[in-house]
């Protein structure tokens, strides 16, 4: 018998991610596997377009066969996604300050005991010089990270790099919203971060299988599950109402995973009264001393597809992050399906975006200190392009969260269809100053079709004027306007 008894507006994570209602809800679902009644039933649900689904009635989907249920299922996650994001596919790039870390996870390069990879904690003055690289790229919103360490990596250093970075303006590059990953940590910590003017908090949970967890965090502060599960409270506590999650499918049973990463979204909703802010959609893959193929529990393309149509309807205003862990063909499959974020260009080791700006080319040491290995190694260039071809709008826009259009703010307007009277504007803009600023002659041509549909897009006459006003007044060096 559980000590805990399942409430998803507990502060306490045995409560608002109980072991007994996962697994309740994965043999819930088995038991009504092809029960296509039930599956109608789910699918036809008047509120699903606004709300969404419950995690049983999510799991209940995750585990049927029939392929014409995954087809309206990937239709439906079409829908959704058009409807609250249309084609706008909002870019940012990670920044990784210091892969110094006390914790023993035993997925990741760049636990305590590993000693081939090369160690390294960037100064103020080379973070300096990698923003202004990012900013050279065309990058707007970056998403820093950096290892556990407490004497290495003290909150004051993550506050200084904020500082830093918001601090440098080249030529008209200008970073505008820093997202922070970093481990788990207190509430006054949290506190500090959203003073400093933080986007969204970003944590991964790994796995929400607490026995799977321990035995993959042997070592180290992030060996405690509670504290690291109950970090985004924490950070809500703290004042940030953006939050991101995710979890590292391979790592245990995807189906344990999925559910109790649908219950953690339940959780935010029923004691903050909003949901994550982002979801991002990792694998486990190859890096320095990390072979995929060791994980047993790794899940294959088509599943991974059918995770990401699934989280899209289960939780419709949450955007969906998918990295350069993937190649891009499995990246453009994905932004079918409802992905709605996508990073560029990225460096996934400490330093190298100045290096390889000023040389072509990364150190060894570059070279060797990665957290993962990049499957999709194309210069933002190419990939705004890519995404402009395959008739997507690229946005660098920040305007939510500079206009105070956060948490609860955000979710509301995007549940009632209310978002895209700026978003679209927002994200044209900040594609023109892109295009003007730092693109190529093939990305500028391929973007004008785009644009001109975009903008014909537009429903109020007014908004679509002053939208034009204002890419003239782009056009003559202006920046960063906003609806």
């Amino acid at each position: 018998m559980s000590e805990f008894v399942y409430n998803p507006a507990s502060s306490v994570a045995g409560e608002f991610i109980n072991d007994a209602e996962v697994c309740a809800t994965i043999e819930y679902a088995l038991q009504n596997k092809g029960n296509t009644g039930l599956v109608d039933e789910i699918l036809s649900k008047p509120s699903i377009m606004k709300d969404g689904l419950t995690h049983r009635e999510a799991a209940v989907l995750l585990v049927q066969e029939d392929q014409s249920v995954w087809e309206r299922i990937y239709a439906l996650a079409k829908e959704i996604k058009r409807k609250y994001y249309g084609n706008r596919i909002v870019m940012f790039a990670p920044l990784y300050l210091s892969n110094y870390c006390v914790n023993s996870c035993v997925y990741c390069p760049y636990h305590r005991q590993n000693k081939s990879i090369p160690r390294k904690k960037l100064t103020q003055e080379e973070i300096a010089r990698e923003v202004i690289a990012l900013q050279d790229m065309g990058h707007k919103r970056l998403a820093i990270e950096a290892g556990e360490h407490p004497e290495l990596n003290p909150i004051e250093y993550i506050l200084e790099s904020i500082d830093t970075i918001y601090s440098i303006k080249h030529k008209n590059g200008a970073i505008r919203r820093v997202n922070v990953n970093i481990a788990a940590t207190t509430v006054e910590n949290y506190r500090r971060l959203h003073e400093a003017g933080i986007g969204t908090y970003i944590l991964f949970q790994e796995t929400y299988n607490k026995r799977r967890y321990e035995m993959l965090h042997p070592h180290g502060p992030k060996s405690d599950y509670a504290y690291h599960t109950e970090a985004m409270d924490r950070a809500q506590e703290g004042g940030i109402d953006d939050v991101g999650m995710g979890v590292l499918f391979g790592l245990s049973d995807y189906k344990y995973d999925f559910t109790a990463l649908v219950m953690h979204a339940e959780h935010l909703v029923a004691r903050f009264g909003v949901g994550p802010h982002t979801i991002s959609l990792p694998r486990i893959c190859d890096a320095d001393d990390i072979d995929s193929k060791s994980f047993e529990n790794g899940i294959p393309d088509w599943l991974f597809e059918r995770i990401t149509a699934l989280l899209r309807i289960t939780v419709p205003y949450t955007g969906m992050i998918i990295s350069t862990r993937e190649r891009p063909s499995m990246r453009r499959r994905l932004l079918e399906l409802g992905v709605s974020q996508i990073s560029g260009g990225s460096k996934t080791s400490v330093g190298g975006y100045a290096d390889e700006a000023e040389t072509g080319r990364l150190t060894e040491d570059e070279e060797h200190s990665a957290q993962f290995d990049v499957n999709d190694n194309r210069t933002l260039d190419e990939v705004v392009r890519w995404l402009l071809e395959l008739g997507y709008i690229p946005s660098f826009c920040t305007a939510c969260y500079k206009s105070g259009r956060t948490g609860d703010r955000f979710m509301s307007l995007l549940k009632a269809g209310q978002i895209a009277n700026c978003c679209g504007p927002n994200a044209i803009m900040t594609l023109k100053e892109y295009l003007i600023d730092y693109a190529s002659p093939e990305t500028r041509k391929a973007a004008v079709p785009v644009i001109q549909r975009e903008l014909g897009l537009i429903p109020n006459p007014v908004t679509k004027e002053k939208c034009e006003t204002m890419l003239e007044r782009i056009e003559h060096g202006e920046r960063d306007f906003r609806f």
